[in-house]
């Protein structure tokens, strides 16, 4: 955790809409969109799943190896979702059991893309960017929605992407991840470059529309909610099983 930031993560629920607002404003300024250091030898991806009129969240990371994107070991957590569904403030309902996944890994991973936005925010604050100003983590965003910004529908072909511009700055990009496909919102979270978050991309890029390690992370608490997993971190020996 980033012992400079002093954010109530646990008492999220607790916050007012201005309160929220305030939080990302003071967060803001501690974004890092340098290019990145250091060599990415894991990944993970990060997803919430939420039963219809529950409160209950289902949390979990997939740890992959990259870029070869081999499933190495699962991090899942149930919480108790404390904030209400406001447009713009969405990290403050996935944050506080997110975070809880991320404290199960033993060894963290030198990137995490999340299932939403990193600086692809009207306050240049998804829940990409929010994690990792928190933990001081290398994190990047894939949206399946286009949350601030207007762009160029880019090409139909995989690969094509347009830049999604807000105010006069570039905030992400419209990437076509799949022939003829919808495309995906791709965004730098923390302490990595617009260029780095399409080029990892592209990388984990597979046969569906949605990048390896979300789409895996999807499939993983889906499962989790359903029962088919077990909360709690859990090495993978024989990625064959799942």
């Amino acid at each position: 955790m980033n012992n400079n930031i002093e954010t109530p993560e646990s008492n999220y629920g607790q916050l007012t809409i201005a309160e929220a607002t305030a939080i990302q404003e003071k967060l803001k300024g501690i974004v890092k969109l340098s290019p990145m250091e250091g060599e990415i030898k894991t990944i993970a991806g990060a997803d919430i799943s939420l039963d219809l009129y529950s409160d209950t969240v289902y949390a979990g990371m997939v740890v992959l190896s990259y870029p070869d994107l081999k499933p190495i070991s699962y991090s899942l957590v149930k919480t108790t979702n404390i904030f209400p569904y406001v447009p713009g403030f969405l990290a403050f309902r996935e944050i506080p059991g997110l975070l809880k996944v991320y404290e199960q890994l033993p060894v963290k991973p030198d990137c995490i893309m999340f299932d939403g936005n990193g600086i692809l925010h009207a306050r240049r604050m998804g829940i990409a960017t929010h994690f990792g100003v928190l933990t001081d983590s290398v994190t990047m965003g894939c949206a399946k929605k286009k949350l601030a910004g207007i762009y160029a529908d880019p090409g139909e072909t995989r690969g094509d992407y347009s830049l999604v511009t807000d105010r006069g700055d570039t905030i992400g990009f419209a990437l076509r991840s799949k022939n003829n496909v919808k495309p995906v919102f791709i965004s730098p979270g923390h302490k990595m470059s617009l260029k780095d978050s399409m080029d990892i991309t592209m990388q984990c890029l597979g046969k569906h529309r949605l990048p390896e390690p979300t789409r895996k992370a999807h499939e993983f608490v889906n499962r989790f909610r359903i029962g088919e997993l077990k909360e709690g971190y859990h090495e993978l020996e024989q990625w064959g099983l799942f």
